[in-house]
């Protein structure tokens, strides 16, 4: 290499740098302060937190619990189910005083999920797994109101109408996006109903355990099999919440997922304009 090319290196690495994209570079900042606003020009994500760790874990705490008490659940109504003569009420069906359009369940839902022949092992798991999904449900509760979380939760007056807008939005039938934030009105009001259901399937079920030492409250609900029927179609609310609820999660993506298991989740980030100050910042540490 010859001396003059060493020199001329020489000279090359005392010059300022080629700007990167996405850097802002000092001979970028315009002179004066009435120059427009710099914009970081590469795309960035950022973390934002979501939901706390108590949240997350009494949701997966829930969902195992609460699969195990409908699987019990349908192991319990198969007895029911077999025998139209002797169960003259027909609690599980669906129909209009004495005609029944269906009863719930048919004889081939059972055999082809095997649940036949499982009234004491259905009786078993659920009596134990009642306590676990009652502890649960409480605790959920009272953190809510304690966090503050109970603020983003509860419906508002807005909430309905909002509702109507995720709906349809859902559908494809309307190009309005709902807003952005961490519960939307559909979301408010059917995590809300959940909650509420909740309490419904303790004091129905409570009716049901014990009919004689909770005989004012099955009065309360109507009698005993009131009290059967509302815990059961508590339960196919449950069925039909859970079935949108995963179609949903899967609709939004991994992300909303993810929030859910480390509790941030990644959104846009946008670079905000800088100043004749903050540029000089920026230009100084590029």
């Amino acid at each position: 290499m010859s001396p003059e090319d060493m020199e001329d290196m020489k000279e090359g690495s005392m010059k300022d740098p080629k700007p990167k994209p996405g850097i802002v570079a000092s001979d970028a900042v315009p002179p004066d302060d009435s120059a427009a606003a710099v914009l970081l020009p590469t795309p960035k994500l950022a973390l934002e937190h979501k939901h706390p760790l108590a949240i997350r874990w009494m949701h997966w705490v829930n969902f195992p619990v609460l699969s195990i008490m409908i699987y019990s659940g349908l192991l319990i109504y198969w007895a029911d189910s077999q025998h139209n003569d002797l169960n003259s009420h027909q609690v599980y069906r669906i129909g209009v005083g004495g005609w029944t359009l269906v009863r719930l369940f048919p004889d081939w839902f059972y055999k082809k999920l095997h649940l036949e022949f499982g009234l004491a092992s259905g009786m078993g798991y659920h009596f134990f797994f009642m306590w676990f999904f009652a502890i649960n449900g409480l605790i959920y509760v009272l953190y809510t109101l304690a966090s503050g979380e109970w603020r983003y939760l509860v419906p508002n007056r807005h909430s309905f109408s909002e509702a109507l807008q995720v709906t349809l939005h859902d559908l494809g039938l309307s190009k309005h996006h709902p807003p952005k934030r961490k519960f939307n009105g559909g979301q408010q009001i059917a995590y809300t109903s959940v909650i509420l259901m909740g309490l419904g399937s303790l004091v129905t079920g409570l009716a049901i355990y014990k009919p004689t030492q909770a005989h004012i409250l099955a009065s309360l609900l109507g009698g005993y099999e009131m009290a059967r029927w509302m815990h059961f179609w508590l339960t196919m609310a449950y069925v039909g919440f859970f079935l949108v609820h995963v179609a949903q999660v899967i609709r939004a993506g991994w992300n909303n997922f993810r929030a859910m298991v480390i509790g941030d989740e990644l959104v846009p980030y946008a670079a905000e304009p800088l100043g004749a100050e903050a540029q000089g910042k920026v230009a100084d540490h590029g």
